[in-house]
């Protein structure tokens, strides 16, 4: 990508609602930079991608309005690796249930995402996640109306799941999809994978 040396990875935040800040901070800690991306010409600049979360109906309408639906499709469709968390696995998800009328989405991730799947806010709750293939101690996860994933195509991988077996965290080689918020908590694996997922797709791994 135009943005990067042969030695650099740039990574962009999708700077339309949500926890942008907190995104950047996760990954510059990694020692990568990251930079926030607003129209077409920065997606165009980065190696990968991170879509916070916020709320989906929102996200979609505002990717329509800067002219980054089409692009970010089109970037997907050619590899792009991207990392959705919360509202950001709902742009991922290829069918979504509770869509809102009129909502569309990235897509890319042959997984049905269910909107809002444990009601309002004030449910909001935190716990623990196990995701044996990234290695470590189980994660402690923000969840904050958050999506759930409720079936997946055979291409995806399942990374993590709640103790009744909900799954809560996806693959489908490029594309990560988490329902809840590791740059809340400071974990950084997911960020890491993408990070290295973006090395790869740049011959620089």
């Amino acid at each position: 990508m135009a943005g990067s040396t042969p030695a650099q990875i740039t990574v962009g935040v999708l700077a339309l609602q949500g926890a942008v800040r907190e995104h950047v901070d996760v990954l510059r800690r990694l020692g990568t930079e990251a930079r926030p991306v607003r129209t077409p010409a920065d997606l165009a600049s980065v190696d990968a991608l991170v879509i916070p979360g916020g709320e989906s109906t929102v996200i979609d309408k505002l990717s329509r309005a800067f002219g980054l639906d089409e692009p970010i499709r089109a970037a997907i469709s050619g590899g792009l690796p991207v990392l959705g968390t919360c509202a950001g696995l709902i742009m991922l998800g290829d069918r979504i249930q509770g869509r809102a009328p009129g909502q569309r989405t990235f897509g890319g991730l042959d997984a049905t995402v269910r909107r809002n799947a444990f009601g309002s806010q004030g449910e909001s709750f935190e716990t623990d996640v196990a995701v044996p293939e990234l290695g470590g101690p189980s994660m402690h996860a923000v969840f904050i109306r958050a999506p759930i994933v409720e079936d997946v195509g055979s291409a995806v991988t399942v990374l993590g799941r709640l103790n009744d077996g909900r799954i809560v965290a996806v693959q489908q080689g490029r594309l990560l999809g988490v329902a809840f918020h590791p740059e809340i908590s400071g974990e950084h694996r997911f960020h890491a994978r993408l990070i290295a997922l973006a090395r790869e797709a740049a011959g620089r791994g």
